[in-house]
């Protein structure tokens, strides 16, 4: 509930209430209107909006040209807010804080938003600018409005007041719901010790105390003497200091994708002295996404962003029923206001099938993409068929994701290669090598149109890389390159659908339908499963291949053989067997000294033991989320539970290792890999600090 504060009106209360209405527009899906209510005024609450609209089009759509105009747009943001700070430093007090504040605030949106852009446009110089001027914004702006942290202040909550306390995810990425309150016990619990900030880190201001705090700088316009604002505080919807609070808190969004970042990004940044605490950016986004602003709309965004890739690409989850459930009342609480927004809709899909519910994502997709919803924001409704593509590949549902993979190319002109690649690969699957090989040969001149900076997106170096070695392995065995797509035996578009986790996820039949297309390739696998349904005749076939009369067999490669024993090992972990997952994943990895091209086997191979030991130490002590059969969960008294999962968490934590000195900068894709490992290894932790609560 909020009340009308004592302060007076602030003078530009009207110029935010009417941003506010464009805002309106954007997040339901309505870019034109937004636009024209942004630019019927030039304050700088206008001018941000104009800079969101241009950013949000550039980053959901991956527009390089639309990302020089949100450098402009921005840029002009930053500037006028800039010049109303220096214009307020002197005015009287319109809000609970210092004179000044929302200017400090407003330019450091745009601050944020350039940053993002310049690491968007893989320009890292930009980006550690932005942030150098980010960090001495925030200094000043966390000190003044969250002088005590921010461990007092409400964020969304799923329970009510004197409920149990929130569990071990609460200090990183939890307490997201659709109740909001506004006032705060004093008997609140005190900062847990697993978020103890880092010294001198860039984010030790969201928990430091009062008496911790260093002092402002005397030069400052914001003095946090002058605020008289505390937890305890109501505030006005829709107000500027409802603005201040959760915008500020909104700033750790920088610091959630700095911690995001490639490692060798990071540790240049480290080196310069700054350091990140995932955990408390996402503390502090919860607190923003509390507010009913511009700001804890974002945050929502940003959450619900995190929480999907996290459930995607993690490959386990501490407590993977919470996150849903607060993933799911972040986006009911955001849906409620803006249903036809593509973003929430996309969501909604997201939680379906993240829940095992892929017909129903299915469905939620289909439906946002009729032609009867508002379709004035392009890119945003490219989000909801890009995920339908990858949802319909996920189901075997081939030539339907491969002509949405190809409605692709209609919405934006990021990597036009990679959507005919993966709808090609759909072809082959389909076995339709006609229509595989027309997009085949269209690839490399896409390719060559579509650099950033002058080079490949990673995807595309990878790309090239397949081609010419199905390109080879065709001359090899006939002579000429022509007609290669036939010596393709392993969909391509499987294969790329590794590194977006795709097997994970799907259900059963689905699993033992890969299963059994991938053991009939010849040569046969030779490790028994009890989802081969002929492994005696995978024994007869190691003599009789080396017989000169047989044909080829179909993979003759040790990268396609491989290939197909890191899928075997997925598909067996997905359909709950463990024992024969990890030997057809140490086969893969044992042929990594062979591999020639695809070198990026062996450290996904090792990130996928790594989730082998901790989803079949879940199944045998919990029981594996989506799994109906094949769990083997044991009688076991907590403290063989206990140890149970410190071997496994040890025998993962030695796999990740090895996988990241395996993952190179040379090696294909690794930046992706190591943010997997990375958002692993936070899920570990968590897993620990659960262990020992219950200890």
């Amino acid at each position: 509930t909020t009340v009308q504060t004592e302060n007076s009106v602030h003078p530009d209360s009207r110029s935010l209430s009417a941003a506010t209405e464009g805002f309106d527009y954007l997040f339901s899906n309505e870019l034109q209107n937004a636009r024209e209510t942004f630019a019927a005024a030039d304050s700088p609450f206008h001018q941000l909006g104009l800079g969101v609209c241009a950013f949000l089009e550039a980053a959901l759509g991956m527009e390089t040209s639309l990302l020089a105009e949100a450098q402009r747009c921005l840029s002009l943001s930053e500037a006028g807010s800039r010049k109303q700070l220096k214009a307020a430093k002197y005015a009287k007090p319109s809000t609970r804080f210092p004179p000044g504040t929302e200017w400090d605030l407003l330019n450091s949106d745009a601050v944020i938003l350039l940053g993002l852009n310049h690491a968007l446009s893989e320009s890292y110089m930009g980006y550690l600018q932005c942030l150098y001027s980010l960090n001495t914004a925030h200094s000043r702006l966390y000190k003044t409005v969250y002088p005590n942290g921010l461990d007092a202040y409400p964020t969304p909550a799923t329970s009510a007041s004197g409920s149990r306390a929130p569990s071990m995810r609460s200090d990183a990425s939890s307490m997201l719901s659709v109740a909001t309150t506004t006032a705060v016990p004093a008997s609140m619990p005190a900062t847990p010790t697993s978020i103890t900030p880092k010294r001198s880190g860039f984010f030790s201001r969201f928990t430091a105390s009062a008496s911790a705090s260093p002092a402002v700088s005397r030069s400052s316009s914001l003095n946090v003497s002058e605020t008289s604002f505390s937890s305890q505080t109501p505030v006005v919807e829709g107000s500027v200091d409802e603005l201040i609070l959760s915008g500020t808190a909104f700033g750790a969004l920088f610091n959630l994708v700095f911690s995001l970042l490639p490692a060798k990004i990071r540790g240049v940044v480290g080196f310069l002295g700054f350091t990140s605490d995932r955990k408390l950016a996402l503390q502090a986004l919860a607190v923003s996404a509390a507010h009913t602003d511009v700001h804890g709309v974002f945050a929502g965004l940003a959450l619900m962003t995190y929480h999907g890739v996290v459930l995607l690409l993690a490959g386990y989850q501490a407590d993977e029923q919470h996150i849903l459930q607060q993933y799911r009342a972040i986006v009911d609480k955001v849906s409620a206001r803006y249903p036809n927004g593509s973003l929430w809709i996309l969501n909604r899909a997201k939680i379906l099938r993240m829940s095992y519910d892929t017909e129903g994502a299915i469905k939620v997709l289909q439906d946002g993409l009729k032609p009867d919803r508002p379709q004035t924001f392009a890119q945003a409704d490219g989000l909801l068929i890009f995920e339908l593509a990858w949802t319909l590949l996920s189901q075997r549902r081939y030539q339907e994701a491969a002509e949405t993979f190809m409605a692709m190319t209609k919405v934006n002109s990021w990597s036009h290669g990679t959507y005919y690649f993966i709808a090609a690969g759909c072809y082959v699957s389909l076995k339709n090598y006609v229509k595989a090989a027309e997009l085949f040969e269209a690839i490399p001149a896409l390719l060559d149109k579509k650099k950033i900076g002058g080079k490949d997106l990673p995807t595309e170096v990878w790309i090239r890389k397949k081609l010419a070695f199905y390109r080879e392995k065709q001359k090899r065995l006939t002579g000429s390159e022509a007609d290669y797509v036939l010596c393709m035996k392993i969909s391509p578009a499987e294969e790329l659908g590794i590194f977006w986790n795709t097997h994970a996820r799907i259900p059963r039949d689905v699993a033992l339908a890969h299963i059994a297309e991938l053991c009939a390739l010849t040569p046969l696998p030779t490790i028994s499963s009890p989802l081969i349904t002929s492994p005696e005749s995978a024994l007869s076939s190691a003599t009789s291949a080396t017989m000169s009369t047989d044909p080829p067999p179909d993979l003759d490669t040790p990268d396609e053989l491989a290939i197909r024993a890191l899928l075997l090992g997925i598909l067996h972990r997905t359909a709950g067997e463990y024992d024969a997952a990890r030997a057809f994943l140490a086969d893969a990895f044992g042929r990594q000294a062979a591999v020639k091209v695809s070198t990026w086997v062996g450290s996904v191979t090792l990130f996928e033991l790594a989730v082998l030991e901790l989803r079949e130490a879940q199944a045998r002590t919990e029981g594996v989320p989506g799994l109906a059969v094949g769990e083997e969960r044991e009688e076991l008294s907590g403290a063989e539970r206990r140890a149970m999962w410190e071997r496994a968490l040890k025998e993962a934590e030695g796999r990740l290792e090895k996988a990241l000195a395996l993952s190179t900068q040379q090696v294909d894709l690794s930046s992706r890999l190591d943010s997997r490992i990375a958002m692993l290894r936070d899920e570990m932790v968590m897993k620990r600090e659960m262990l020992a609560a219950s200890a």
